[in-house]
């Protein structure tokens, strides 16, 4: 048994004028993914302090199948496809 966890740190950016669109997708996104993913331990979204169009995103998960698996889940393939026209550029993996 693998006791390791899968822990992500994304950075998003987005059109201005898409920003309150975003932010309303991203957070129903992450209520459902909490709420019905029980591989999924954390789920944050955070706001740059400088760039309100600029979103981190940290989630954290059982292990690398649960990610798999989530980004595989209908709810981050509507997510992606809502917010895809709304980014400025492509998501930036951190860690």
């Amino acid at each position: 048994m693998d006791d390791g966890m899968c822990g992500g740190f994304f950075a998003v950016n987005v059109k201005p004028e898409n920003r309150q669109s975003f932010l309303n997708a991203s957070i129903f996104e992450a209520q459902c993914v909490v709420s019905e993913d029980a591989e999924v331990f954390q789920f944050h979204i955070m706001v740059d302090a400088t760039n309100p169009n600029r979103f981190y995103f940290y989630e954290v998960f059982r292990d690398e199948a649960a990610v798999q698996n989530h980004w595989e889940s209908e709810v981050f393939k509507k997510w992606l496809n809502t917010v895809q026209p709304m980014l400025d550029r492509e998501i930036e993996i951190i860690a």
